[in-house]
């Protein structure tokens, strides 16, 4: 049985792909395969799943020695379970920057390509035989697609991207906006997480010269109702980097509907790296930053010490 996952905080595409290439494996290539997640998926996650008949994946945390695994949606080590170097990785599929770091027992096939979302590079090897997608699965992974774009709205949306989920789309018989703003919603709903939980729902792992960080970014139509629990928010981030030994944990509230972030800058250190990075000197505890929306090709490409 091989083991199919992405990075740990599954959002929807580290919860989704897994679900769109085991399709792949299980039907058209005939192997054993299995979608795992590595935690609690988030919020819009969990509505696709159950929009599109699908029960959450079994949860995996530490992998046995030479368990066969795929991993997509990432080729950080930091983002994989305890056990990834004594486990037998047979293939990468992911559209993120390449970090390095992961051991493999022999060579294998590793497709990182420049789309917005992982699902993206899936189709695009598996060719004609994409076509025999039924709609489940194909409606999980339109729901990839328009989550990594915020529809269409991050600069890391492609033509191909877009196209696709057109086509899908059309498909379907959904109307994108609809369907996005249900999707939206849910992801937008977090009155039930606590600060420390709100933390984890989507947060990495990067170390920027010589620093380890966390950055964690919230997606949400709703910034108001985050931005008002700041001062919980930030006891939680102190608390949480020295828990884990980071050096700094970085909040980006994003506001999908205008298409802007606002960063909490709770300390000298991260008011020198705001200033660094963006070009705007924090005149408060809290900076917004006009356009910026993906952590993939705005935050983390910029980040400065």
């Amino acid at each position: 049985m091989t083991l199919i996952f992405g990075h740990k905080s599954p959002d929807t595409d580290a919860t989704g792909a897994p679900i769109v290439w085991q399709w792949y494996l299980n039907t058209i290539k005939g192997q054993s395969a299995e979608a795992v997640v590595l935690g609690p998926p988030n919020k819009e996650a969990l509505f696709v799943l159950d929009r599109w008949g699908f029960d959450v994946p079994r949860t995996v945390q530490t992998l046995a020695p030479g368990t066969e695994v795929v991993v997509v949606d990432t080729n950080n080590p930091g983002e994989l379970p305890d056990g990834i170097h004594q486990a037998c990785i047979v293939q990468i599929i992911d559209h993120h920057l390449l970090c390095g770091g992961l051991l493999t027992r022999l060579p294998i096939e590793v497709t990182i390509r420049p789309l917005a979302c992982t699902v993206t590079v899936m189709h695009e090897l598996m060719g004609k035989d994409a076509h025999q997608m039924p709609n489940s699965v194909k409606g999980v992974a339109l729901s990839c697609i328009i989550s990594d774009t915020l529809e269409f709205r991050s600069p890391t949306t492609t033509d191909t991207d877009h196209q696709l989920a057109l086509q899908w789309a059309d498909d379907l018989g959904l109307d994108i906006s609809d369907y996005a703003a249900e999707m939206f919603a849910a992801k937008s709903d977090m009155s039930s997480y606590s600060d420390t939980d709100l933390l984890k729902v989507d947060s990495k792992l990067y170390e920027v010269g010589g620093k380890k960080l966390r950055i964690s970014v919230l997606e949400t139509t709703t910034p108001g109702s985050i931005i008002e629990r700041q001062k919980g928010l930030v006891e939680a981030m102190n608390k949480a980097a020295e828990d884990e030994g980071v050096d700094q944990i970085l909040l980006f509230v994003v506001d999908i509907l205008n298409e802007r972030s606002t960063l909490f800058v709770p300390n000298d250190f991260t008011r020198q790296l705001t200033e660094n990075s963006f070009a705007i000197k924090p005149q408060g505890d809290k900076v917004i930053l006009p356009g910026v929306v993906s952590r993939k090709k705005q935050i983390i490409p910029n980040l400065q010490l």
